[in-house]
């Protein structure tokens, strides 16, 4: 919406520019030609007015805002500039002496809109996090009582209703089991790689998904005691926070309002005081200050965006928060999530092999296939998914049924096939054989057939290949990491060992997670959060920059401040790079931009006025867009500059 906003009025802005230039004295002096006519002067006042109201207007009430939130910026600088300049300049079209500057009012304006809109364009829109957390979780619950089943409102639940959750069904409260078994899918939510084995008289979370088992849930929380609403919190109050951080170029932008205000009212009480005309003072504290404001300085930072943004997307980088961006440079801690981060986030088959001579390797892949093919079950998508890749033909199973919390069993070409956990062998006292390859990565199940444990098949989420060559470079940056994981111990160890990194947190919650970013903040570390998940969501808000991995979750992404479109880690090194590159173009132009300002100003108030040198606005016009034009040029090389 701002986006078109801001694109109407410099379309509207420039079109009435036109005339503007063609009736101003000022250029008609320099392309020497002269059109005036019976009110053209008023002519020309209606005209810049309504510039001045309508595309001034964003600029007016950004001014407004700046200064509620005590941050003067940009805004502040550009309300200033142009309210000095049609002011002055009405009062000079109504009687009194001076020059006007209704020209530099609209081109002022003008380009101001269009950086405005080109640093909107190159940056995505408004955030929408929030809103993602609220859709994970479901708006209706069936509700249990007097023996009947009915849908309702989760908002209509109170605490002690009883809940039915049917298999592959979103939990909609926090509760408690009361009655059934299943395996649920909390990774999204806790960080842990594989599914959750509950039953009775345990907790569950709000969102997270059933698997095969029907649950009857007793409701302990709703509303905002809610879990994923004390996310949402969590994350809503990072956000704020995050926002108040000011733009390099708002940083700037203050002191030349500092300045501009400054100089503006001691160049007026100096002229005074040295005996000159108030008319004459007067002029030279508007030329002052319309002049503090170059129109460089408008373009400075969006030309950059603009093409940094463009280069990264081509790269693998999608930047949602240019002042994360301009602070990837100060990056020296990294903390990186495990499951879908480090890791692939998807269950896949590492190993399998036959424990016996009656079957080949194969032959056990098929038969678990066979009843896998009738689960959604994560570990039954893993397998079949080796099958795909093996191109294997599955039998055909037949009274397939569910084991409830320890596998499935069918029967599979006359003959009784179980896939099970370890914890069925154990309480069928069937044999668990010993298997030197095991790590502690791995899930097993195992396959029976007709009593006997036939084979096995190992899956784990894997390391992704790119993580090795990224950490690899990340320290020889020098940053310290750190993986923060839902995920249990003997992972986390494994996978932190195995990478190399400096530490690793295991078991930890979305809250958790938050708290030990900010404890690395409190320990003096810049920190970059790097995560795919809704337990992610609070840290990456919290996080100085936030990146997300594409392949996440929509939450995930949408609360990062930078996201890796192609998912790899190697990125994140680029990123920083990157960073660097980016914030040196932009300094050079805001030297560029400012640099006018340094010759401009103190020619402006008069301080060469003994020696015959008095700027007027025809110079400064010139120095103005010499100055736009090498920082548009500036910017532009960044293409070739930053080949990541």
């Amino acid at each position: 919406m701002m986006i078109r906003d801001f694109r109407m009025r410099f379309w509207i802005s420039l079109a009435v520019t036109l005339p503007i230039l063609i009736l101003s004295p000022m250029i008609q002096g320099i392309l020497g030609y002269e059109l005036k006519f019976n009110y053209s002067e008023y002519l020309l006042f209606g005209l810049s007015g309504f510039i001045f109201f309508y595309g001034g207007w964003p600029f007016i009430a950004g001014l407004v805002d700046e200064l509620k939130q005590k941050q003067p910026g940009m805004m502040t600088l550009i309300a200033v500039a142009i309210t000095v300049a049609f002011g002055y300049s009405t009062a000079t079209t109504f009687g009194l002496e001076g020059k006007k500057f209704f020209w530099e009012l609209a081109t002022l304006i003008d380009i101001m809109l269009l950086g405005h809109w080109i640093e909107m364009k190159s940056v995505m829109g408004a955030n929408k996090s929030l809103q993602k957390l609220v859709e994970m979780m479901p708006v209706e619950a069936h509700l249990k009582k007097d023996g009947e089943t009915r849908d309702v409102k989760v908002s209509e639940l109170n605490k002690g209703d009883v809940v039915v959750v049917r298999p592959g069904e979103k939990i909609p409260v926090d509760g408690l089991i009361t009655d059934g078994e299943s395996s649920i899918n909390e990774s999204m939510v806790t960080g842990e790689s594989k599914p959750a084995k509950k039953g009775k008289d345990e907790k569950v979370i709000g969102g997270t998904i059933n698997g095969n088992g029907s649950l009857e849930i007793e409701v302990k929380e709703t509303g905002e005691d809610a879990y994923l609403n004390k996310v949402i919190n969590m994350v809503k109050e990072a956000q704020e926070k995050k926002s108040k951080t000011q733009h390099m170029a708002d940083r700037i932008a203050f002191w030349l309002t500092v300045i501009a205000l400054t100089v503006g009212a001691g160049t007026l009480a100096t002229w005074l005081i040295v005996g000159k005309p108030f008319v004459f003072a007067l002029e030279r504290m508007a030329s002052v200050m319309v002049i503090t404001c170059p129109h460089a300085l408008g373009l400075a930072v969006p030309l950059v965006v603009a093409i940094s943004t463009s280069v990264s997307a081509g790269n693998g980088l999608l930047i949602r928060n240019r002042t994360a961006f301009e602070n990837s440079r100060k990056i020296t801690l990294l903390a990186l999530d495990k499951t879908g981060t480090l890791t692939t986030g998807v269950f896949g088959v590492n190993r399998y092999k036959a424990l016996t001579d009656d079957f080949s390797e194969k032959e056990i892949l098929r038969m678990a296939g066979a009843l896998e093919a009738k689960s959604e079950h994560p570990i039954a998508q893993g397998i079949m998914e080796k099958i795909g890749k093996e191109e294997l033909k599955i039998p055909e199973a037949k009274d397939f049924n569910s084991i409830t919390g320890k596998g499935i069993e069918a029967k599979v070409d006359g003959q009784e096939v179980k896939v099970v956990s370890p914890g069925y062998l154990e309480e069928n006292d069937l044999e668990i054989p010993e298997d030197d390859e095991k790590n502690d990565r791995e899930t097993i199940v195992y396959v029976v057939i007709d009593g006997k444990t036939a084979g096995l098949i190992a899956l784990a989420d894997e390391i992704r290949e790119e993580s090795y060559e990224a950490v690899n470079t990340l320290k020889e940056n020098g940053l310290k990491l750190y993986m923060l994981t839902g995920d249990n111990e003997k992972v986390a160890k494994s996978v932190s060992e195995e990478l190399g990194l400096d530490g690793y947190f295991a078991g930890i919650m979305p809250d958790q997670k938050l708290e030990r970013i900010k404890n690395f903040q409190e320990e003096g570390a810049f920190v970059a959060m790097t995560g795919d998940g809704i337990n992610d969501a609070p840290a990456l808000a919290t996080a100085d920059v936030g990146i997300a991995v594409g392949s996440g979750t929509d939450v995930a992404a949408e609360t990062a401040d930078i996201i890796l479109i192609n998912s790899d880690p190697k990125d994140i090194a680029a990123l920083i790079l990157f960073g660097k590159e980016t914030y040196k173009k932009m300094i050079q132009n805001f030297i560029w931009a400012t640099g006018y300002n340094v010759v401009a100003i103190p020619l402006a108030a008069g301080v060469l006025y003994s020696a015959g040198i008095l700027i007027n606005p025809a110079l400064g016009a010139i120095l103005m867009s010499l100055s736009t034009v090498i920082v548009a040029i500036n910017a532009q090389f960044l293409k070739r500059k930053l080949k990541m």
